[in-house]
């Protein structure tokens, strides 16, 4: 493993030259055009300004040696008085430009990324860490604005740089091109330096990435830690992951400090050889006292800027890396690819799927050669062993996935000719573990569509056992879920998920059905909500339950993404195949009979 070995890159990401970043920015900051045009006046003012002392001291100094009166000098420290004045006006004017500028830039540059991250499939999510995304969308923006600041400071000295120059250049020309050569080394160093602080700062962004991720991912399931007494493995495993990228950042952190003192010790250099010079040409008689130290003054106002990108050059490399790394989100194609955009207003709900060919991956083939068709307002359960394909079946209709071959129509047409956010206005999906945002029960429910109004919601959910299971929350559908529903029990989850479904009336329907035990009373309930969805849509039903299985108008048994039986409930259990295996398996023990003879056994004993 090498120095920085060990963080590999994100499978996304992508490197962009120092031209493609700043073409990038530059897109960000061309509709702030008159924000830009105050800046860039108020930069000007401030690069004048600051080079005003030392020149009206270097005067000073000359008018001194011929006997200046004291008014002169009085005129000369009030001259300075206001000009410090006006420098101070002006750059406060300019920070404060800039800072609303960098602000309007980052919302939209945040807003970017996070319209990319919510518009990538699941394909995108089942490879990256959600945590990790979260880190470049703030993070990542918020060092990308660090490095703006600190560019249009570094802009402002290198404009008092170039006005110092012309200054100069009439002053001496020869010192002035000895204090031009002694620039050369900076910019051959600061050159080296680059390309290596770029890529110790990217290896320091992916380290806290992974920190990121490893809080969001811990904080997210702290319940189950609890419940199995992990607290210290969890703690072990952040404990290892913050060590890591202390120790990464650690070795940044000296290969970008190395620079400023190397940097130093060059400006160190021209400024004794410039003050020997110049001394020697003020003893010689070719220069006055007052220009030999305005040029001694001028080393230092030519090296700040340098040192000053130099000693900042860590944040600088920190933002262009957040940039690249915020670019490489903005600019990766989600894999959901649609060639036409259909906007059906209404859908029967007919689906067929036509030799299709579906794979996560290289090494996991799922559909290898599906058909089926479903008909209109047909329920459909799918049935089979963990690994059958019954949630791909879904996920495809869904357009979550890719296919790599074959068709998939709906209503006759190519899913992928349909405009993807209109037909999924037509779907209604319930996963098996539903979530519910932490916000009330009325707006969860009313996600989908927010028009509805809260006695609108209120008879939606009394349609279902008479409204019961609302008189059991403290302010009925007001009642506060909690992160991910976690006030509510499964059941009412599954409920309130079912009503926003209910809410949307979707023309397909696809269910997940939880594995968990609840009570009779709530599964009634959820049997009655699941009843009034299916009278109106088509219901691809990925079946635990017996009950929803005897409802479904056909049962498709599903082994290694093939079609191995299909028929009705009783049908299926007459030929004693596959089907019947799995009744006797998974199904058995929730049937009527099957509870009763339990308990006559357990009477006669």
């Amino acid at each position: 493993m090498g120095f920085f070995g060990g963080l590999a890159a994100e499978a996304y990401d992508r490197q962009y030259s120092d031209a493609q970043l700043l073409r990038r920015m530059i897109d960000y900051f061309a509709p702030h055009r008159s924000g830009l045009a105050i800046v860039a006046a108020t930069l000007l003012i401030t690069a004048v300004l600051d080079t005003v002392p030392s020149l009206v001291i270097a005067n000073g100094i000359s008018a001194a040696e011929g006997g200046a009166p004291v008014t002169l000098l009085l005129l000369i420290a009030g001259g300075l008085l206001l000009n410090n004045v006006v420098y101070w006006c002006t750059n406060y004017v300019r920070r404060r430009v800039t800072t609303r500028l960098i602000g309007d830039v980052i919302r939209a540059l945040r807003e970017d990324a996070f319209r990319a991250a919510v518009g990538h499939d699941l394909s995108f999510y089942d490879r990256i860490s959600t945590g990790r995304i979260v880190s470049r969308i703030t993070f990542d923006t918020q060092e990308f604005a660090n490095v703006t600041m600190l560019v249009a400071d570094t802009l402002s000295q290198l404009l008092a740089v170039a006005i110092l120059s012309v200054v100069l250049i009439r002053a001496d020309l020869g010192l002035t091109g000895m204090l031009w050569l002694s620039t050369v080394p900076v910019f051959v160093l600061a050159g080296a330096f680059r390309r290596l602080a770029r890529h110790v700062t990217r290896q320091g962004t992916r380290a806290m990435a992974n920190v990121n991720s490893s809080i969001q991912e811990t904080v997210s399931g702290i319940g189950v830690a609890k419940n199995f007494r992990q607290e210290s493995l969890v703690y072990d495993e952040f404990r290892e992951t913050n060590g890591e990228s202390y120790r990464i950042n650690v070795r940044r952190g000296l290969v970008l400090a190395s620079v400023f003192p190397i940097l130093h010790l060059v400006s160190g250099l021209a400024a004794g050889v410039l003050t020997y010079y110049g001394g020697m040409a003020v003893l010689g008689g070719a220069i006055s006292a007052g220009t030999w130290y305005l040029f001694i003054q001028s080393v230092e106002r030519f090296f700040f800027p340098f040192l000053n990108l130099a000693s900042f050059w860590p944040q600088v490399q920190a933002g262009l890396s957040a940039a690249e790394r915020v670019f490489g989100l903005i600019d990766t194609e989600p894999v959901v690819q649609q060639t036409g955009a259909l906007r059906p207003e209404r859908l029967s709900g007919e689906v067929a799927f036509e030799q299709v060919r579906f794979q996560y991956s290289d090494k996991e083939v799922v559909l290898p050669d599906f058909s089926l068709h479903i008909r209109p307002g047909e329920t459909l359960a799918l049935v089979g062993h963990t690994g059958a394909g019954k949630s791909s079946i879904g996920r495809l209709i869904a357009r979550f996935y890719e296919f790599q071959d074959g068709q998939i129509r709906i209503d006759g047409h190519d899913i992928r000719e349909l405009d993807l956010h209109v037909y999924r206005r037509h779907l209604g999906i319930v996963s098996q573990v539903p979530f519910l945002f932490e916000d009330t029960l009325a707006n969860n429910i009313r996600y989908g569509r927010p028009e509805l109004s809260d006695a609108e919601i209120e008879a939606l959910c009394r349609q279902v056992g008479h409204g019961e299971w609302l008189d059991g929350l403290p302010e009925g559908i007001q009642t506060h879920v909690g992160q991910r529903g976690g006030r509510l029990s499964l059941g009412q989850r599954q409920l309130v998920a079912l009503m926003r479904v209910l809410a949307q009336r979707p023309a397909i329907f696809i269910l997940d059905e939880a594995t968990a035990s609840i009570d009779p009373f709530t599964e009634s309930q959820i049997q009655e909500a699941l009843d009034l969805i299916l009278k109106h849509s088509t219901a691809i039903v990925i079946a635990h339950r017996l009950s929803t299985v005897r409802a479904a108008d056909r049962i498709i048994v599903l082994q290694k993404g093939a079609i191995l039986e299909e028929g009705s409930h009783d049908q299926l259990l007459t030929r004693g195949g596959h089907y019947a295996e799995l009744y006797n398996t998974y199904f058995r023990h929730q049937s009527l009979e099957f509870i009763e003879s339990a308990a006559e056994l357990k009477g006669r004993k």
